[in-house]
């Protein structure tokens, strides 16, 4: 399936994403998104201008817009101000939601909302913090505030929203028609929503360019105030935004029999065992992407190491400029980050090939075994890929596809035992969500 076709698949219908408001306890993180009333404090400090703020933290689910019609039922909201606190969630709850925001004519901001301790007299007193970050579907949920801010201390962040069942390996997933039925209905009602909300469709449009394997976008002081994000005027420096080069494809080995394993060719759909020079390998492929710009591909490759505690391994990439920009500068770290452990690998070479503009590098290193057996473990689990050279940081996260079936057969041709393999810890993704 095409590329163009995998990035229209970005939104769906959205389920909870989990959060953990700033001023609550870890055990709110998978709660749904709740709504609580206080006027602002102290009074002292305030005084006449204390501002009425309605807390909004926790994950925007189909159920949210009902339970804010529930809370606001019987109370004056005039003049509050939604304080959002969230990672996102559900598509059709954030729309929803924000109509309702929007009916009552209620301001937005970015932040949280801390009780005071003492007596309460009245309505409760708290104290508004502005660091906290809005992800996700809460950045178009933050469109429905008449009058909008953003504090300089918070941070709106945004990402492509991937169907569910599908989202921890989207490379390695099939979509289906109906899928792109539900994506192209979505997306048209996201794109209505922002423009009744007086927001530029510029603002969909970043959120669609970054794929669900890369960190989520953090929107500048600039885009903020050029998607109409914040109502208020932000000066900030510019930043242009460039388009990518069509990468070449790194040519695929010839498969073979391998110590008794079946050997394929590498894929970006699934992790699986090569022949490299005669010996079985465990191997990736997946494109290099640079805030949801293309700039080439890698190869991740697992081989049999020298000790029976560690696999080798290696990375090839093959990469381009950008349009406008400069020439690709060498890599200066590669980095596997497989749950809490990680490997830094050497980088060898990292040399332009054939033109100015293509960049070809090779780093290596070795990998814990335990750390191997945990990723191709029982479950979902994923490993990243962070570069960096004097330009930018790449981040890219992978998922483990066919490592299950294929990690005993290379732990086969390597004499090593496969252990237990124990559940890794789950890595935030924001911008995840669930058919």
């Amino acid at each position: 399936m095409g590329r163009s076709i995998v990035r229209l698949l970005a939104l769906a219908v959205a389920a909870p994403v989990l959060l953990l408001p700033v001023s609550s306890g870890a055990g709110d993180r998978a709660l749904p998104m709740r709504f609580d009333l206080r006027l602002e404090g102290p009074a002292n400090i305030c005084g006449e201008h204390c501002r009425l703020l309605v807390a909004a933290s926790g994950a925007i689910t189909a159920d949210s817009p009902r339970d804010f019609a529930n809370f606001a039922q019987g109370r004056n909201l005039s003049g509050g101000i939604v304080v959002l606190d969230s990672d996102g969630g559900s598509v059709h709850g954030a729309i929803a939601l924000g109509e309702a925001i929007r009916t009552l004519g209620l301001d937005t901001t970015v932040g949280t909302v801390d009780d005071i301790a003492g007596p309460v007299k009245g309505l409760a007193r708290a104290k508004f913090s502005p660091r906290a970050d809005c992800e996700s579907m809460c950045a178009f949920v933050l469109l429905a505030g008449v009058h909008r801010t953003v504090p300089e201390e918070a941070r709106v962040m945004v990402h492509q929203i991937w169907l569910g069942d599908r989202r921890d390996d989207p490379t390695a997933a099939t979509y289906s028609a109906e899928d792109l039925v539900l994506v192209q209905r979505d997306i048209g009602k996201l794109a209505r929503y922002t423009a009744e909300m007086g927001a530029s469709i510029d603002m969909l449009d970043l959120a669609l360019r970054i794929p669900p394997w890369e960190p989520m976008h953090t929107m500048t002081r600039e885009e903020i105030t050029r998607d109409k994000v914040a109502t208020e005027q932000i000066v900030a420096p510019s930043t242009g935004a460039v388009a990518s080069t069509p990468p070449a494809q790194l040519p695929p080995p010839v498969p073979a029999l391998t110590s008794g394993a079946q050997a394929t060719t590498i894929s970006e759909r699934n992790w699986s065992v090569i022949d490299r020079s005669g010996t079985a390998a465990l191997a990736r492929r997946h494109p290099l992407t640079f805030e949801g710009e293309e700039i080439g591909s890698f190869d991740l490759i697992l081989s049999c190491g020298a000790s029976g505690d560690s696999y080798d391994i290696s990375y090839t990439e093959q990469r381009h400029g950008l349009d406008r920009g400069p020439a690709p500068e060498p890599l200066s770290t590669v980095t596997v980050n497989v749950g809490y452990g990680s490997a830094a690998l050497k980088v060898v070479s990292s040399e332009r090939r054939d033109s100015a503009d293509e960049l070809v590098s090779y780093a290596a290193g070795s990998l814990p075994a335990t750390l191997l057996n945990n990723f191709g473990g029982n479950g979902n689990h994923s490993l990243t890929v962070e570069t960096k050279n004097a330009q930018f940081v790449t981040g890219i996260r992978m998922g483990n596809t066919g490592v299950q079936q294929a990690l005993p057969q290379l732990a086969a041709s390597c004499v090593k035992p496969l252990g237990s393999r124990a559940d890794l810890p789950p890595s935030k993704v924001g911008g995840l969500a669930q058919k």
